[in-house]
């Protein structure tokens, strides 16, 4: 029996990256997957990756038509809902002089409003002792330069984190945040200058971590499961750094 046997789940942003190895080891451990990605090519091959436990939504979480439409996929299916990783979400870099109003909306958009309405619009579906867990960052814990924005973003999550872990604990629903470091995953790739060769701030990177190298998405996704399993059935209104020491040491 896998940890999640019979359980339903919901997995924002699960095309690739963390995203993609938690539902992938979601699946594995038993339960039906649903993800939701805004590319409808990249999302047909995550399923395929996942497996026969995996249903695809298109849709971007700024939008609550497309949130409206994914939870209704998951209600046709019958189980609620036992699980729910918010991990939607990416942003630019933009030191504040740099900044524009555009790239700001965006950035909150996603990452802030698209997570508040996903969480909102789950309500309904969880079942009572479901566990939620938000993709949060080290970034919102440092004062990194260029990362202002998208480490603002995080630190807005880790405030909601807290105060919905409280608001649903009559539930026994559990909130938690994850808080990765430098994780291999294309969004990381998408950062570097010429993200055709990310070597040097993959390098760079490594190096700010204690363990001097960076994450793997499967190594974010144990994580994860940790929390949303009964292993984790103690434990909310937490953030959780999977970082290799970057922000700890």
């Amino acid at each position: 029996m896998g940890q999640l046997q019979n359980k339903t789940a919901l997995v924002t942003g699960g095309t690739s990256g963390i995203g993609l190895a938690t539902a992938k080891r979601f699946a594995a451990e038993g339960a039906h997957v649903f993800i939701t990605g805004r590319r409808q090519a990249e999302l047909d091959a995550a399923v395929a990756a996942i497996g026969e436990n995996a249903t695809g939504v298109r849709g971007d979480v700024s939008d609550l038509d497309d949130l409206d439409r994914a939870f209704a996929a998951v209600a046709a299916h019958g189980h609620g809902l036992d699980v729910l990783f918010v991990n939607a979400g990416g942003g630019k870099l933009a030191t504040l002089d740099q900044l524009t109003p555009e790239a700001f909306d965006e950035t909150f958009g996603t990452n802030v409003r698209g997570t508040v309405f996903t969480v909102q619009k789950a309500l309904p579906l969880l079942n009572d002792g479901a566990s939620v867990v938000i993709t949060g960052s080290t970034a919102a814990s440092k004062g990194t330069p260029a990362f202002g924005v998208y480490a603002a973003t995080k630190a807005a999550l880790r405030s909601f984190t807290r105060t919905w872990a409280a608001e649903l604990a009559g539930r026994n629903i559990r909130v938690n945040a994850i808080a990765p470091g430098p994780t291999e995953t294309p969004g990381l790739s998408g950062l570097a200058p010429d993200p055709a060769q990310p070597q040097g701030l993959f390098d760079m990177l490594a190096g700010n971590t204690a363990l001097g190298r960076l994450g793997k998405p499967e190594e974010i996704a144990n994580a994860v499961l940790f929390l949303t399993s009964d292993q984790g059935s103690f434990v909310t209104g937490t953030e959780m750094f999977v970082d290799g020491g970057e922000a700890q040491v």
